[in-house]
């Protein structure tokens, strides 16, 4: 799994934004891409296996094991590249 991180203008100052999902907003291009880079770094970080329990969007819930060595690829991506 890859996970993309893209600085983008928003709200009037500059913003992450992960799939459709946008981070705060920050007063800066560079503040956005430092909080980017940030998050991208602290989410490959390995955790804890836990088990988990989540809902489908057919509404069945699950659970699962997952391994806290199982973290995604990041990437930081520039909007104004």
């Amino acid at each position: 799994m890859k996970v993309v991180y893209r600085i983008v203008e928003h709200n009037g100052g500059w913003a992450y934004k992960v799939g459709d999902v946008f981070s705060e907003t920050f007063p800066s291009h560079d503040a956005a891409l430092q909080a980017a880079s940030r998050a991208a770094a602290e989410q490959r970080v390995a955790g804890e296996t836990a088990g988990i329990q989540y809902e489908t969007a057919d509404g069945n819930w699950h659970e699962e094991v997952v391994s806290g060595e199982d973290r995604p690829d990041t990437e930081v991506r520039d909007g104004s590249e």
